[in-house]
C-alpha cells in the first residue's frame, strides 16, 4: 500500500481531518492447516482495503478536533484476524468480519508552522541515526602493513612519486612510518650511486653526494649502521619543521641535490595540499530506490574486501587527499564489470546508471570528471596495486605457473592458475618482485605486443620461460623440438606439461585481456593509463574470486565465466542513512551466491560514506 489517505471525519461538513502513511507493509500468517484457500492474494487486498476505514476509526477522536498535528514516533503495528460475526472491523466488499488490535504507540504534537516539519518522512523518522565514520588516514593503512611484515614489501613495488606523497602525507602524524619511507628514498638514492670505497658504515656511502642531506643529518647519520637509518631519520623527522623535510624527500631524486640555501629562506613550504579548481560533483544518494540491469559491480566488493582491498581504498586516497573523490574510483570500476564500451569511449545509458548505482551517485557520472580525477589520483595507485599484488603472491603455489602477455600498456602478470592478476608493468623487468614473491615459478609467455628486451630480461633474471613468441636475434632462448614452434630459456630445462597446457593459458588470457582491456573502459579519455589498469586488476580479482568460490570444483575457473554468467542478473537498490540494500531476483544465480558466501554484508563501504552494503533476495 503506498500512501493511502484516510476518509474525512468530522461532525460537520467542513471540519475534516487525514491520515497519511509513508510506509505499510502486510503481512498475511497462517498458522496450521495446508491451504491458503482459493485466492491467497484477496487475503492481503481484503486488509488493505479495510486498512484507511480501520485507522480512520481509530483516530477519530484525533481528527474530528482542532488540535495540532500528530505524529507517530514509532511503528504502529495493527493486527487483523478473522473474527466472529459483529466483530469491530469488516474489510471493504462484504469480506469476512475481523479481529482488529492497534499496539499502543506515542504521538507527538507537530504544530503545523514548526519549521522542518515536511523535511522527514515518517518512516525516517523511525530509522537510528548512523554513527559518525571517519575514514582512516594513511597511516592506518602502512600501520597495518607493517604489523604484518609487508611494509617493507610494499614501499620496495612503488615508484619514488608515490613514497614521496605519503611520505608528505604522514610529516606531523607519525614519525616512525613516515621515516621508513624516507629510509626507503635514501637507499634507492645510494644504490643508484657509484660504489663507495668504504663498505662499512653509511658515511662512505653518503659521499655519493655531498649536497644530499642537511648538513646535521649527514653527521648524526655518518658511521651509523644502516639498520639504524630509519630510527635517526625518524629523530631527524620529529625535530625538523614541514619545509626541511619536505626539501629533503624532494632532493632524494636525479638531478635535485638539498637546496640548503632554503633553511634560511622564509617563504611558503613546498609540498602543502594543492588547490584545483572548483570540481563538479554528482548528488550522493542517501535515500531512495533504483533499479539497475546488473548487479555485478556490486558483488565485486565483498571479494576485495577479504584481501584487505576494499579497506585500503580510504586510507590510500586520504593520503593524497581525495576520500571525497571515492565514488569515482568505484565509478570507474564497475565500468570494468559492465556493458562493452562502444567506439571505446561511448556508454550505454543502462551501464552509466549501473556505475553510479554502484558509486552511490546521481547519474550520470561526467566523463571529465573521470579524467580529472585520473590525473589526481596516480599517487595513489601503486598503492592499490601493491596490495592486491601482496595478496595474491601470499596465496600463489610456487608449482603453479604464471602467465606474461604484452598489451598496448606494457605486460601484464597474471597467476594461471584461475586467472588471479598479479601485477601489471611497463617492462619485464618490472614485474621481477612479483615473480620473485610467489616464489620463483615457471612463467608462460603468451601471444601478444610485447616490449623490446622482454625475453633478454627475463632469461637475465633467471626465469625460467616458456613461449610460442617468436624471438628476436640475439634473445638467450633455446628451440624445443615440439610439434609446433617454442622457445625456452637457455640452460633451463623445459616442462613438456607446461608446453601442452600454453596454447590454452594463451587462448583463455587472450580473451580475458579482450573483455577487460580494450572492450571495457574505466576512463577512456584519461590520458593516463593509472586508473585504467588499476581498474583491470581489481575488477579481474573480484570476477577470479566469484569464478574460484563457485565453480572450481566442477569446470577450469575463470573470471570471464563471472562476467558473463552475473552481467545480467538485475538488482534494486535501496539507500538508507546507514545501509546500501542491493535486492536480486531468487532463482539459480542467487542460490549459487548465497552458498558460496557471496552475499554477506560488506561494511564500512568507502566511497558510500562508511554505510554497509548487504543483499537480499525477493
Amino acid at each position: 500500500m503506498s500512501a493511502p489517505t484516510a476518509p474525512p471525519v468530522g461532525p460537520s461538513v467542513g471540519e475534516t481531518g487525514d491520515i497519511t502513511v509513508h510506509r505499510c507493509t502486510v503481512t498475511v500468517v497462517r498458522r496450521g492447516g495446508w491451504s491458503w484457500g482459493p485466492d491467497p492474494r484477496g487475503l492481503v487486498r481484503q486488509v488493505v482495503d479495510a486498512l484507511p476505514e480501520l485507522l480512520a476509526d481509530h483516530f477519530a477522536e484525533r481528527l474530528a478536533g482542532d488540535g495540532p498535528d500528530v505524529e507517530i514516533t514509532e511503528p504502529l503495528t495493527v493486527t487483523v484476524r478473522p473474527g466472529r460475526p459483529g466483530g469491530p472491523g469488516r474489510p471493504a466488499g462484504g469480506g469476512p468480519p475481523v479481529e482488529v488490535h492497534f499496539a499502543p504507540v506515542p504521538m507527538v504534537e507537530l504544530p503545523v508552522d514548526a519549521p522542518g516539519a515536511d523535511a522527514m518522512s515518517l518512516e525516517e523518522s523511525f530509522a537510528v541515526a548512523p554513527d559518525l565514520w571517519t575514514v582512516p588516514g594513511a597511516a592506518a593503512l602502512f600501520a597495518e602493513l607493517a604489523e604484518r611484515g609487508e611494509l617493507d614489501a610494499l614501499l620496495a613495488l612503488l615508484p619514488d612519486e608515490s613514497v614521496r606523497a605519503y611520505l608528505l602525507a604522514l610529516l606531523g602524524v607519525d614519525f616512525a612510518t613516515a621515516a621508513r619511507l624516507l629510509a626507503e628514498l635514501v637507499g634507492r638514492a645510494l644504490a643508484a650511486a657509484p660504489p663507495p670505497a668504504d663498505p662499512h658504515g653509511l658515511a662512505a656511502d653518503l659521499s655519493w653526494s655531498g649536497e644530499a642531506l642537511p648538513q646535521r643529518l649527514r653527521a648524526a647519520v655518518a658511521g651509523a649502521e644502516a639498520a639504524d637509518l630509519p630510527r635517526l631519520l625518524a629523530d631527524f623527522l620529529a625535530s625538523a619543521d614541514r619545509e626541511e623535510a619536505v626539501r629533503l624527500a624532494r632532493s632524494l631524486g636525479p638531478g635535485a641535490p638539498y637546496d640548503h640555501a632554503a633553511d634560511e629562506r622564509p617563504g611558503e613550504p613546498p609540498g602543502e595540499p594543492r588547490t584545483t579548481g572548483e570540481v563538479r560533483t554528482n548528488t550522493a544518494r542517501t535515500t531512495g530506490e533504483v533499479r539497475v540491469w546488473s548487479a555485478l559491480p556490486f558483488l565485486l566488493a565483498g571479494p576485495l574486501a577479504r584481501i584487505g582491498y576494499l579497506d585500503a581504498i580510504g586510507p590510500a586516497l586520504a593520503g593524497v587527499e581525495l576520500v571525497e573523490q571515492a565514488p569515482l574510483f568505484a565509478a570507474a570500476l564497475a565500468y570494468k564489470a559492465l556493458g562493452v564500451t562502444a567506439r571505446g569511449w561511448r556508454r550505454a545509458d543502462r551501464d552509466s546508471e549501473a556505475a553510479a548505482a554502484f558509486a552511490g551517485l546521481s547519474p550520470p557520472v561526467a566523463e571529465e570528471r573521470l579524467v580529472d580525477f585520473a590525473r589526481q589520483v596516480r599517487p595513489a595507485l601503486p598503492v592499490l596495486d601493491g596490495v592486491l599484488a601482496l595478496s595474491v603472491c601470499r596465496g600463489h603455489d610456487p608449482a603453479d605457473p604464471l602467465l606474461i602477455t604484452g598489451t598496448d600498456q606494457g605486460l601484464l602478470l597474471f597467476d594461471a592458475h584461475g586467472m588471479f592478476p598479479v601485477a601489471w608493468a611497463a617492462q619485464a623487468a618490472g614485474l621481477l618482485p612479483y615473480w620473485q614473491m610467489c616464489g620463483r615459478p615457471p612463467v608462460l609467455l603468451c601471444d601478444g605486443p610485447l616490449p623490446p628486451g622482454t625475453l633478454r630480461e627475463l632469461a637475465a633474471a633467471g626465469v625460467p620461460f616458456l613461449t610460442g613468441v617468436r624471438p628476436l636475434r640475439g634473445d638467450p632462448v633455446a628451440r624445443l623440438p615440439w610439434r609446433t614452434p617454442l622457445w625456452t630459456a637457455a640452460g633451463t630445462a623445459p616442462d613438456v606439461r607446461l608446453a601442452a597446457e600454453l596454447p590454452v593459458h594463451a587462448q583463455r588470457f587472450a580473451d580475458l585481456v579482450a573483455a577487460l582491456v580494450i572492450e571495457r573502459r574505466a576512463a577512456p579519455l584519461a590520458p593516463d593509463g593509472g586508473l585504467e589498469r588499476t581498474g583491470t586488476l581489481a575488477a579481474a580479482l573480484g570476477l577470479a574470486t566469484i569464478a574460484w568460490t563457485l565453480w572450481r570444483d566442477r569446470e577450469t575457473p575463470d573470471p570471464l565465466l563471472a562476467l558473463t554468467r552475473f552481467a545480467d542478473l538485475e538488482a534494486t537498490v535501496r539507500y538508507e542513512p546507514a545501509a546500501v540494500r542491493v535486492r536480486v531476483p531468487m532463482g539459480r544465480r542467487h542460490a549459487d551466491l548465497l552458498r558460496g558466501g557471496l552475499l554477506a554484508d560488506v561494511p564500512d563501504v568507502v566511497w558510500l560514506g562508511g554505510r554497509t552494503l548487504t543483499f537480499s533476495a525477493g
